[in-house]
């Protein structure tokens, strides 16, 4: 079966004329005959039944004038639904985002894209970096907000924002949790948790190198993947737990008398970059729609200025 004999058979069914349909559809009476003929051949069912007098449908081809009318509004939707898509008027993505993202590029971002082009269907995961990229990866993602960038050539990134700030967590027992700001170096002295690093290679990276840089190893005695657990842990157990300070300040760390504080970390402050990363073989031209949305969006910072909440 093929769509033009779906067409042809239509406008026989409203002509029930083949001399008109044939004329409309600009082809030979012939050809529309021919064209009937492998139609009812291929469904092995007689659709017209005509003698010198009339034309008419069989209670078949009325059925069959019904089903073969939706098959063809379906294809006009999908046909309008494509274009509408590579024009920018409809689409969806899948973003990926961490919490200064979330705060800080997004809101603008999206706002932006709603104005421009209201068709895109936009859906939000909050992911750490490493379940971001295997998501990208795998397709689920369209685009991932994540620490740091990958050097894959699989992937695209630009960078969104520069040098977010590290804080150490600890409970409110601990000994630095009334202290404005620790060295790093002091850190030699305590018992830390962190998380895998496959989690967020960019801020397990930042804390060790700053740890290198001041010639110090950290002693690492409990590993906790999700930043609520590591709060948790640190309010029982007299540990120092690391996070961002968008997340300290978004957590209300230390706005409590149960709550963990966020304690920043000085000589050197550990820092991260936020970076939107794509594929490189992106075929979802909502993916560039969006891009540049956040080009004309995002926070412009200073290569020495750094982020503050």
């Amino acid at each position: 079966m093929e769509f033009r004999h779906l067409v042809s058979f239509i406008a026989l069914a409203e002509e029930l004329h083949f001399g008109r349909a044939a004329q409309r559809l600009h082809l030979t009476q012939p050809s529309l005959s021919a064209q009937l003929q492998k139609l009812e051949k291929s469904l092995e069912v007689q659709l017209v039944a005509r003698n010198s007098h009339e034309v008419r449908l069989t209670p078949a081809g009325r059925e069959f004038e019904l089903q073969a009318r939706q098959i063809i509004a379906q294809l006009d939707r999908a046909a309008q639904a494509a274009k509408a898509t590579a024009a920018g008027r409809a689409g969806s993505l899948n973003i990926g985002y961490n919490l200064p993202a979330s705060k800080h590029i997004l809101p603008d971002a999206l706002a932006q894209l709603t104005d421009r082009h209201p068709g895109i269907s936009v859906s939000l995961w909050e992911k750490r970096t490493g379940p971001q990229l295997a998501a990208l990866a795998d397709g689920s993602l369209d685009l991932a907000m994540v620490y740091g960038h990958p050097s894959t050539a699989d992937f695209r990134y630009r960078r969104l924002l520069h040098r977010i700030p590290l804080v150490a967590v600890v409970g409110r027992q601990h000994r630095w949790a009334h202290r404005s700001h620790v060295p790093f170096a002091e850190l030699r002295d305590q018992d830390c948790v962190l998380f895998a690093r496959d989690q967020c290679p960019a801020m397990y990276d930042a804390i060790l190198r700053s740890a290198a840089q001041t010639r110090i190893s950290l002693n690492i005695t409990q590993i906790a993947d999700d930043p609520g657990a590591t709060a948790h842990i640190v309010s029982v157990r007299p540990l120092v737990g690391f996070a961002s300070l968008p997340r300290a300040v978004s957590a209300g760390m230390g706005s409590s008398d149960t709550d963990p504080v966020a304690v920043k970390l000085v000589d050197p402050v550990p820092t991260l970059d936020l970076h939107v990363v794509w594929r490189a073989d992106e075929q979802n031209p909502a993916v560039a729609m969006f891009l540049d949305c956040l080009a004309s969006t995002a926070p412009a910072l200073a290569d020495d200025q750094v982020l503050t909440a």
